[in-house]
Formats: structure tokens, C-alpha cells, sequence
């Protein structure tokens, strides 16, 4: 045992210089105010006070919430269907259908990001199809549909992913207990494949949810910066504004409303296993 925490030292460390020092920093600057010299500040919550009375921050933080509540229902309605036919293929076409889905992974996301630039833009090639279908003369680009549709091209492999995981260990003698028992394909799905699938799908529902909602590079690309999101405003309240105590303010919102929703799925998750293990009981 103390071996083993010797070897966990390294780990702790980093975890300590490269996830918590940060939040400490971002909380601290969140509640202060910088003085006159470098080492005098005063306490406050002005920050704060400023995000949840002006209309406009709130009407930003609604609205990044909202598109990532639809990107997350979008890559749900795709990534079941598609986990659930890549499960029930046999094993070698599975791994191929995998790895068709991974590949674009491998390339950065800002470079796949910016390939939609040329496809959406007056000219490329969906207007041409649009064009060609006679559905042309609406512009794509720099529309909330175009950051819809980056944000679930982006993030939709990690919904499919996760829920194959969880329909690739279910255990296949439950399927055939059920139509043993006299229940329909519909029936067997609705009772026993989707509630085991239902781990997949919380994880899924985080993966996607989470980087949907402090997206910042998405909407400027696709957006123009005519769709102004929470990850936006933060972007620009460092590097752009230099108000880092107000930006500071803000990703600690950002930070809570991940925590809580973290919180739900992990409070879900529990309940589910327990209600497995009475099922099984």
C-alpha cells in the first residue's frame, strides 16, 4: 500500500499544478477586484452581480444552453439508431464501421470545424447540391443551423460510441429469455435493451452535452461571430476585453452548472444500477 502511494505522488501533483491551482486562481479572480498595486485586491461579487442582472449575459447563457440541449437530442435521435445497427452486426463489420467512425477523430477538431466553412459557403458544394435540387437561395453560413451542424458532426461519434459500448456487453441471453417468454421485438427492446443500454446513454448525453455548452470555436468558425455563445463571451472577456475578473466570473457559472448536471447524471446512473440489482434480486 505505501508502495503504491509513492507511485500515486506524480499523479497527485499534476492533478494538484494542472486542474486545481487553475480553478483556485479562477475562483479567486472571480471574487475580487484588482487595486491600485499588484498585490492589492478587494472582495466582491460585483462580477457576479453584473452576469445574473444584465439581460443581454443571461439571454447568452439561455441560448448556449438551449443549442446544446438541441445538439444533444439531435446526436441522441442519430447515435442510438446508428450504436444499435453497429451492435447487432457481426463482429469484423463492427470493427470496420468503428473505425469509420473514429477516423475523422483522428484529424483536429478546428481543421474539421473549418472544412464545413468551404461546404456551407455561397458557392461550395451544399449550395451547389441545394441549388441543383432547386432548394438554393438561402444562406447557410453563419447561421444558427450551421452551428447546430458543426457542433453534431463534432460531437456525435462520442454519443455513438458510448451507447455500442453498453449495447455490446449486454448479454444476449436476455434477448433470447424474453422472446422465450413471448415478448415481440418491440417489446423485447422496450423492456430489457434499452434500460440496459441506459448507462451508454447518460454517458453519451455528458460527452456531448458538456463540450456542446462552452463551445467557443464552433459558433465563431460557423457563427461569424453573429451567434454569440457563453464560451464566446469568456474567449472575450480574457483575450479580447482583458476584464479577467468578470471572465473569471463566468466560468465559475459555467463550472457550477457542469458540476450540478455531473451531479444528476451520477445521481441517475446509481439509481439505475440499484434498480438493476432488484431486478436481478
Amino acid at each position: 500500500m505505501k508502495k503504491f502511494s509513492q507511485l500515486a505522488i506524480p499523479y497527485i501533483v499534476w492533478a494538484v499544478i494542472m486542474l486545481v491551482l487553475p480553478m483556485a486562481l479562477i475562483a479567486f479572480y472571480s471574487v475580487t477586484e484588482p487595486g491600485n498595486s499588484i498585490f492589492s485586491f478587494s472582495v466582491t461579487l460585483e462580477h457576479y452581480a453584473t452576469f445574473f442582472t444584465d439581460p443581454d449575459f443571461l439571454k447568452i447563457l439561455w441560448r448556449s444552453l438551449w443549442i446544446a440541449i438541441k445538439t444533444t437530442m439531435i446526436c441522441l435521435l442519430l447515435g442510438y439508431p446508428t450504436a444499435y445497427f453497429i451492435s447487432r452486426c457481426k463482429e469484423r463489420l463492427q470493427s470496420n464501421l468503428i473505425l469509420c467512425i473514429t477516423i475523422p477523430m483522428w484529424i483536429n477538431m478546428l481543421v474539421r470545424t473549418y472544412s464545413w466553412i468551404g461546404l456551407l459557403t455561397e458557392g461550395g458544394f451544399i449550395q451547389r447540391l441545394f441549388a441543383f435540387l432547386g432548394l438554393g437561395g438561402k444562406e447557410m453560413l453563419y447561421t444558427e443551423g450551421a452551428v447546430l451542424l458543426g457542433m453534431v458532426y463534432n460531437f456525435l461519434p462520442f454519443m455513438i460510441l458510448q451507447i455500442n459500448t453498453s449495447l455490446c456487453k449486454m448479454d444476449g441471453a436476455l434477448l433470447e429469455a424474453g422472446s422465450d417468454l413471448g415478448a415481440n421485438p418491440m417489446q423485447t427492446f422496450v423492456r430489457v435493451t434499452l434500460p440496459l443500454s441506459l448507462p451508454g446513454v447518460v454517458n453519451g448525453i455528458t460527452l456531448v452535452f458538456l463540450p456542446a455548452v462552452s463551445s467557443f470555436f464552433i459558433p465563431k468558425l460557423l457563427g461569424g461571430g453573429q451567434y454569440f455563445l457563453i464560451g464566446n463571451l469568456i474567449e472575450n472577456q480574457f483575450i479580447t476585453v482583458g476584464e479577467w475578473n468578470f471572465g473569471s466570473a463566468v466560468s465559475m457559472v459555467m463550472a457550477f452548472i457542469m458540476m450540478l448536471l455531473m451531479a444528476i447524471v451520477r445521481k441517475l446512473e446509481i439509481r439505475n444500477q440499484s434498480g438493476e440489482e432488484e431486478q436481478s434480486i
